[in-house]
């Protein structure tokens, strides 16, 4: 059983940055590939990005490509979404997940089918 904790949402203005941190309890973080998605009001949940349990694989949904970066620390069993360049349309609640094999891989990590465990969500909002 892993529990997953999101912090760092908030408010801020178009063109500004924040950054997400979600813990995870459990001894063995690093074998659980991690992603983050998110959802808008009267919208589905949709795919931000995912890292590998190791860290050298991410993926990037295109719409946040070249803005966001998700990285890891296994020692901290931490994974963060810094969020840079910001637009209107990033405001959702994101959703920190947890999966592993054989669930979750590389190929799948972009649905959220693969993943085991979710969140409460951290609400951010980007004000124009």
């Amino acid at each position: 059983q892993v529990q997953l904790v999101e912090s760092g949402g908030g408010l801020v203005q178009a063109g500004g940055s924040l950054r997400l941190s979600c813990a995870a309890s459990g001894r063995t973080f690093s074998s659980y590939g991690m992603g983050w998605f998110r959802q808008a009001p009267g919208k589905e949940r949709e795919f931000v990005t995912a890292i590998s349990g190791s860290g050298y694989s991410t993926f990037y949904a295109d719409s946040v490509k070249g803005r966001f970066t998700i990285s890891r620390d296994n020692a901290k069993n931490t994974v963060y979404l810094q969020m840079n360049s910001l637009k209107p349309e990033d405001t959702a609640v994101y959703y920190c997940a947890a999966g592993n094999a054989p669930r979750w891989s590389i190929p799948g990590s972009r649905s959220s089918k693969s993943y085991s465990y979710w969140g409460q969500g951290t609400q951010v909002t980007v004000s124009s």
